[in-house]
């Protein structure tokens, strides 16, 4: 039995006896290299395209364009297939994540993160020895096989072995990484920035978290849920009993007996997923995803080096302030994983919305003012940008970044997770896929409108978070329909009518 921390479940958190054991620690930090992937990834596009040796190798329009002395700002890097070169993988990653799906549900979360480690390793050698363009999006097709594998199993994985009370922290582990990732990917896009074909190495770094996953994979458990649904009754006590760190599991075993019982006597989980007791979850698990997507953190973290140089600063300087971004961004996380099991998710999205709208509008008000096409925008108001950014970027990682993961790996019923966590997942993908290919044309068109754009967006998900979106804190995870969205003012009308 794996030691126990000594911080038991405080009475209300929940009604299953837990501690936060070592086992369960190691288990979460392990699984969330899968985002340490993802955030490398988002964080290496935008460096590796403001290289010029890669840009003259692969696509040598955008070096012409970017070198241009009357070049527009805001167009100079508007080229479809650089935008693909970012946005490829999330096409993929919307396929594999259905995919991801299907094996999490046969064959365990276990197998289907290993899976996204051998994706993201293939990948990363297929983009290292890239000599065209078709080499280099086949590397990022399958690395985005790995990005939907991960996506899909690592935060239902946290969500299945964390105790109720610690799964917020601990699922934000997974976001915490991400954070990390985009950060590593920035300071390494900065060290390799002048070598001679740097990109290579920036692109083939991309292995290094994924051998970690895979060799680390091999020391994790299968999640309790995960065997008693593949019929490891046993097993699945066995492991229950260590990951809390207590003998006395009956009760949580029962309950994830009966949610096993209940998912195994629906033979399709997508059909059942539409039924109207399970619209409150999917609707508001996909909106998440959209309402993520839509804050515009995306195009900030893919395109960051590529935004500053846009506003002004040279090449290295534009690395170094998306550096500083990601600084913020994974200190801000942390500020998320010790504060969402303990005021909740509500307060944080809605404190955030407000932040990341007000910063926002103000770098629209002054990119409007003093970015036009051809000149270079004054210092101090070149750095208020760089400041205002890292202020919505905090207000992101504190909030819609870890909890647009968090929420939808939480609120499914058992019979609908696995289809349920899918939909989420391969919505982000796609509204990711979206932006990330229409951001440098919408940057071109819209010039500092896409700022007010964005800002917009937020002013909904603000009045989502305040009318819609129920507290979920503390709340076992096979008990939320219950305990949550059937005392919801809203959503309990779903219920009433089939009595579910």
């Amino acid at each position: 039995m794996a030691p126990a921390v000594s911080f038991n479940v405080e009475a209300g958190a929940s009604d299953f006896p837990a501690k936060l054991t070592k086992q369960v620690l190691v288990c979460s930090i392990i699984a969330a290299f899968g985002g340490l992937m993802f955030g490398y990834d988002i964080g290496i596009s935008g460096g590796v395209t403001s290289m010029d040796d890669f840009l003259i190798k692969f696509f040598p329009a955008v070096y012409e364009k970017k070198h241009r002395v009357k070049e527009d700002n805001y167009c100079k890097y508007d080229n479809e297939y650089l935008q693909l070169f970012t946005s490829s993988l999330y096409l993929a990653a919307i396929v594999s994540s259905f995919g991801a799906s299907l094996t999490s549900k046969k064959f365990g979360r276990k197998i289907t993160i290993q899976a996204a480690s051998v994706f993201f390793v293939l990948g990363a050698i297929l983009n290292t020895a890239a000599n065209d363009i078709a080499m280099l999006i086949v590397g990022r097709l399958l690395l985005g096989a790995g990005v939907g594998f991960g996506n899909q199993a690592v935060p239902l994985f946290i969500s299945e072995i964390a105790p109720a009370r610690y799964r917020g922290g601990l699922n934000i582990c997974f976001q915490l990484l991400i954070t990390i990732g985009i950060l590593c990917a920035n300071v390494i896009n900065y060290g390799t920035s002048n070598m001679h074909n740097g990109w290579r190495i920036s692109l083939g770094g991309a292995a290094v978290p994924a051998l970690i996953l895979l060799i680390g994979s091999l020391l994790i458990s299968e999640t309790p849920t995960s065997l008693i649904e593949r019929g490891q009754k046993e097993k699945g006590l066995e492991v229950l009993r260590q990951i809390r760190g207590v003998d006395n599991v009956e009760k949580e075993y029962e309950a994830i007996l009966h949610a096993t019982e209940m998912a195994s006597q629906v033979n399709n989980s997508f059909k059942n997923l539409i039924q109207r007791s399970n619209r409150p979850q999917l609707v508001t698990s996909s909106i998440l995803q959209v309402f993520q997507q839509f804050t515009g953190i995306n195009v900030i973290m893919f395109y960051a080096p590529v935004l500053f140089q846009t506003i002004g600063f040279g090449s290295d300087a534009a690395l170094l302030s998306a550096v500083v971004t990601g600084s913020v961004n994974v200190l801000s996380t942390l500020v998320a994983n010790f504060t969402v099991d303990r005021f909740g998710r509500r307060f944080l999205l809605i404190e955030a919305a407000i932040q990341m709208s007000i910063a926002q509008t103000i770098v629209g008000i002054i990119l409007a003012k003093y970015l036009k096409a051809s000149n270079s925008m004054p210092d101090n108001y070149a750095l208020a940008v760089v400041i205002l950014i890292c202020v919505f970027v905090s207000g992101f990682a504190w909030s819609w970044g870890p909890l647009g993961w968090l929420i939808p790996s939480e609120i499914f019923p058992l019979e609908t997770r696995n289809a349920g966590f899918f939909v989420a997942v391969s919505t982000n993908m796609l509204f990711t896929f979206l932006i990330a290919q229409a951001f440098l044309t919408m940057l071109c068109h819209m010039r500092a409108g896409i700022f007010f754009f964005f800002a917009a967006w937020i002013i909904v998900m603000f009045l989502y978070a305040v009318f819609f979106l129920p507290e979920t804190k503390g709340v076992p995870i096979d008990e939320m329909n219950e305990r949550v969205w059937k005392k919801h003012w809203f959503w309990k009308r779903f219920f009433d009518q089939d009595g579910k």
